[in-house]
């Protein structure tokens, strides 16, 4: 008999590793974005004992978070409202962590007669379109950061998006340097590298970050569900460390976070080099922020429900705290 359990007993020590590896091992997705770029070289900064860690980068955020829901990954790079969209659906989505925020640009096509920055001459175009029985069209990517950076911001001009201008869905940012050359919008909110780009090509002239609202410059949020957090705790710990690693990496070294975008996005150095002028990298969890921007997309008819106590309740900050040493406090809470 004895002889039939020792086989048995190295088979079983033999799987033993492998169940562990597969218990640690986190697929994370990132859009192809200028700040969500940075998250590719997440692996190689893991530690490889504590977490198998995979990044594969998707065409949107849209994309990534369909991947998650979908539990074809585990962690996720979204935005704070693809966040506040989700759990206004009902969807088990926990923030883990920030990442990099900023990266839009509001540019007008070459004709539109405005400065940077003239809210009151834009204002007047776009009556002036509408006297015309004209469209003033305005375009963002439906879902993203950048659509609600703008719909925040004309809110605060007193623009009605409704009203005042006509929406266009542009689903992939990096069509939106064709739209432009086509005529088919007055005016886009884009994200970088792909906003940097169209003024590189002099597809549009830029007219200003749109920063001044509810949301402010947050864009880019980490997030998972809570089926991960319970079975593999210590992998999720270590992929926010190794978010953080990298965070630093591109905080102390621009031409790495440069080399990085060109890399990820195959667009030249000098359109990823004006991108990351508009990136800032930021680990924290702004609840409070995240809070108005749940607000603020209600208000704007953008989710059904409000969902501010959800916002709050889904966030957690252990991972953050075990990665830092820090206190929620200095977290962003």
């Amino acid at each position: 008999m004895r002889q039939f359990i020792a086989p048995l007993l190295v088979a079983a020590a033999a799987l033993l590793p492998l169940a562990g590896q597969a218990q640690d091992a986190i697929k994370l997705g990132y859009a192809k974005c200028a700040h969500c770029t940075p998250l590719a070289l997440t692996p190689q900064n893991a530690d490889a004992s504590k977490v198998k860690l995979e990044a594969t980068g998707f065409n949107t955020g849209n994309d990534v978070l369909t991947a998650l829901l979908s539990k074809s990954i585990d962690v996720a790079q979204v935005t704070y409202l693809h966040y506040a969209t989700a759990l206004d659906k009902g969807f088990d989505v926990v923030a883990i962590s920030g990442q990099i925020n900023g990266g839009s640009q509001i540019l007008v096509g070459n004709d539109v007669p405005v400065a940077e920055n003239d809210w009151a001459g834009l204002k007047k175009v776009i009556a002036d379109y509408k006297a015309q029985g004209k469209p003033f069209r305005v375009a963002a990517s439906r879902g993203n950061a950048q659509d609600i950076h703008m719909r925040g911001a004309f809110a605060k001009q007193g623009i009605d998006i409704n009203k005042d201008v006509q929406f266009i869905n542009i689903p992939n940012p990096s069509d939106h340097v064709q739209a432009l050359r086509r005529g088919e919008v007055e005016l886009i909110c884009s994200v970088d590298p792909f906003a940097t780009q169209i003024r590189e090509v002099k597809a549009a002239k830029f007219f200003t970050y749109p920063y001044d609202q509810a949301a402010g410059k947050l864009t880019n949020l980490i997030v998972t569900r809570s089926d991960v957090i319970a079975s593999k705790p210590k992998a999720v710990e270590e992929t926010v460390r190794s978010i953080i690693k990298v965070n630093d990496l591109m905080t102390k070294d621009k031409g790495l976070f440069i080399d990085t975008i060109q890399k990820v996005t195959g667009l030249d150095k000098a359109i990823a080099t004006g991108a990351a002028a508009n990136l800032y990298p930021d680990y924290e969890i702004h609840r409070a922020s995240a809070v108005a921007i749940a607000q603020m997309m209600r208000d704007l008819k953008y989710i059904n429900n409000d969902v501010t106590a959800a916002v709050e309740k889904n966030i957690d900050y252990r991972f953050l705290e075990a990665a830092t040493g820090k206190p929620k406090s200095q977290l962003g809470y």
